[in-house]
């Protein structure tokens, strides 16, 4: 990239420690543009969304909000819930709200293991482990369908259905992007997640699907795992691991598993991609607000700037994106950890850090 670009970024940081790990990934973008000699810059505009939004007005986000961002070229969240607000209310009223509303279906969730954070996994010792989570994200256990009836036959009398979605065309357009994107790593394999004993008929599709896709990629490794024994190949086999492709609920609590086994879940990135670009794609870490050390500078700020990385890969900045990575892992390597990692660094001797090693 040689020309000119101010790229527009909406941040939503939301709640807890999202305004704090925001705050840090920001410091680190604004550095390489500072940095590049012009090439880039980033044009920020920040929403004050949230929990706090919602004790004030009764909604999430602005009646118009979806409006207003739908022009940027990113968003950049933080982490969304608060005690005081239930979290289905929280979750739908905004992420889910943006996701769905921008078709963000391809959720990427790499899996990496850092110098210097030392693993529950003993494997992680001696054996290379390195693998992504790609997560259908826009319909699946998380489509939104269903209800609750009844509650006028009395106590104990109420019915709820949740109502599981799965359209053909919505598995094959996550199956050829996981496939794709095996087809740049190295080693081309996806690893196909379902629980199709059990789901007879959305998880059947599934599998239906997946192997007409692999058949037109003969060139990649496949095989078809029950979530269950996927689960366990996580902890025992993960070194047989590359691109694990799964369904909305699966592959969230899947990378969350694989986050924990790196570490932390403060060290997971993740894109929310609309890959087709007619709506922005949306960049936030895995964890959550942490109410519980919110406002005390001891968030782990490496997963809200691993997603800032994948935010430079999205617009075309692969060598700045590389910069980000080899600049968390000299960090890491150094011994200078948070807490949720067994250091006592805060968040911004962590950025400090980064940014010295960007320099």
């Amino acid at each position: 990239m040689s020309a000119q670009r101010t790229f527009t970024i909406a941040a939503i940081p939301a709640d807890g420690v999202g305004t704090e790990v925001v705050a840090a990934g920001r410091a680190v973008l604004d550095a390489l543009a500072a940095g590049s000699g012009g090439r880039f810059a980033f044009d920020w505009t920040e929403f004050p969304w949230g929990c706090g939004y919602y004790e004030k007005t009764g909604r999430m986000m602005d009646e118009d909000g979806l409006e207003a961002l739908q022009d940027f070229d990113a968003l950049y969240f933080g982490a969304v819930g608060w005690p005081s607000v239930p979290d289905h209310i929280s979750l739908w009223g905004l992420r889910l709200r943006i996701c769905q509303s921008f078709d963000q279906w391809a959720n990427v969730r790499p899996v990496h293991f850092h110098p210097g954070i030392t693993s529950p996994l003993r494997k992680a010792d001696d054996t290379p482990l390195d693998w992504v989570v790609v997560r259908e994200n826009s319909e699946g256990e998380y489509a939104g369908l269903g209800g609750r009836n009844l509650a006028g036959r009395g106590p104990g009398n109420e019915v709820a259905l949740q109502t599981a979605l799965f359209t053909e065309k919505g598995c094959e357009r996550i199956m050829r992007f996981a496939f794709d994107l095996a087809r740049g790593r190295e080693r081309k394999k996806v690893s196909s997640v379902t629980k199709s004993n059990a789901q007879q008929y959305g998880m059947v599709l599934w599998d239906e699907v997946f192997e007409r896709v692999a058949a037109d990629y003969p060139d990649v490794e496949t095989e078809s795992v029950l979530v269950d024994a996927m689960s366990a190949k996580f902890v025992l086999h993960p070194e047989d691991l590359s691109v694990v492709v799964a369904s909305n609920l699966n592959a969230d609590i899947l990378s969350d598993l694989g986050s924990a086994l790196a570490g932390s879940l403060g060290l997971a990135a993740s894109a929310n991609l609309n890959p087709d670009r007619r709506f922005p794609s949306m960049f936030e870490p895995v964890h959550g607000s942490a109410p519980d050390i919110a406002g005390q500078g001891l968030a782990n700020p490496i997963g809200a700037i691993g997603s800032a990385a994948l935010m430079l890969e999205h617009f075309g900045l692969a060598d700045e994106a590389t910069r980000v990575r080899e600049a968390i892992e000299a960090t890491t390597a150094s011994g200078l950890l948070t807490p949720d990692v067994g250091g006592t660094a805060k968040t911004d001797e962590i950025v400090e850090a980064i940014l010295t090693h960007l320099a």
